[in-house]
């Protein structure tokens, strides 16, 4: 059984930076895929970042295209995502998600993925 948990969200002040982690457990990452999602209040759970393990792809929607970047640790089972130049829009419950890395799927869809963290607030605000 995969489980994945977040950590790294926080308050920050618009034009500055945070990190989120997302630490895989009952799998290697070179199986799986892992996205980012987030869900602010009252809307829709939106992609935001996807990297494939298997084939080494990354993915990102536009609304943070250029801004956020998404990596792993050298052998290891963390993710990142690096998230600068935040805006009061990036303001969410910011999600991890895994799913098998094999097979054809839609990254930017929350149904796809199997198995979900317990979110953590990212809140950008002066």
């Amino acid at each position: 059984q995969v489980q994945v948990v977040e950590s790294g969200g926080g308050l920050v002040q618009p034009g500055g930076s945070l990190t989120l982690s997302c630490v895989a457990s009952g799998s290697t990452l070179d199986h799986l895929a892992i996205g980012w999602f987030r869900q602010a209040p009252g809307q829709e759970r939106e992609a935001v970042s996807s990297i494939n393990f298997s084939n080494g792809g990354t993915y990102y929607s536009d609304s943070v295209k250029g801004r956020f970047t998404v990596s792993r640790d050298n052998f290891g089972n963390t993710v990142f995502l690096q998230m600068n130049n935040l805006k009061p829009e990036d303001t969410a419950v910011y999600y991890c998600a895994a799913r098998d890395a094999g097979g054809p799927y839609l990254w930017g869809i929350p149904v796809e993925y199997d198995y979900w963290g317990q979110g953590t607030q990212v809140t950008v605000s002066s």
